[in-house]
């Protein structure tokens, strides 16, 4: 007979946990319904890209190590929502509502699983790591490119400009120089196309 020890328990529950990030909806569409994507559905694709896309990083980087980071930054969204991109810089208490969050995700695993965890998003969020910047540049990618092939539909709901796209996405060139470029002509052809202003 299997005894259910604390450690399995606190997985359970984290497992049970994180099931709430379906339900976290996000300001990019999906492509072929008319409806936005959750943040899990984000993450996963964003791992999926990161493995396909991992010889681009600009330096050698540990794609399983990317991989767990992505799937793990967005889960602090089960407590503290998300947050549009474009809005970020305007929410002075984002940082300290996604630490607290991100300790309260994490702390429902066992001790040192939790702290390994957070340590991965801390990673992250400060992007002084090839991975971290490598993950940031995937993360940054991918609602770029939903967007040029959705016809623009989230830039043109929310009125973001070129200038704006540019602004707050350009750090994709430090993980990814290729992937900077490569992101620069979906802007120039979403312009030519008037699905960003």
């Amino acid at each position: 007979m299997f005894l259910l020890n604390e450690k399995f328990l606190q997985q359970i529950t984290f497992i049970l946990e994180i099931d709430k990030l379906k339900t976290v909806l996000r300001k990019t569409r999906i492509l072929n319904e008319n409806r936005f994507e959750n943040s899990a559905e984000h993450s996963w694709q964003l791992a999926l890209a990161a493995i396909v896309l991992s010889e681009y990083a600009n330096e050698k980087i540990d794609v399983a190590h990317v991989t767990k980071m992505l799937l793990i930054h967005d889960l602090v969204e089960v407590y503290s929502g998300d947050t549009f991109h474009y809005h970020k810089e305007a929410d002075e208490t984002l940082a300290a509502r996604e630490m607290e969050a991100a300790k309260k995700i994490f702390g429902i695993l066992p001790e040192e699983q939790g702290k390994e965890l957070l340590d991965l998003w801390i990673e992250f969020e400060n992007q002084r790591t090839p991975e971290a910047q490598f993950a940031a540049s995937i993360d940054r990618l991918i609602p770029m490119l939903m967007n040029s092939h959705s016809g623009g539909k989230a830039w043109k709901e929310f009125s973001i400009t070129s200038k704006q796209v540019i602004d707050k996405n350009q750090h994709i060139k430090n993980g990814s120089a290729l992937l900077w470029d490569f992101a620069q002509e979906l802007i120039r052809g979403a312009i030519k196309k008037g699905n960003l202003s």
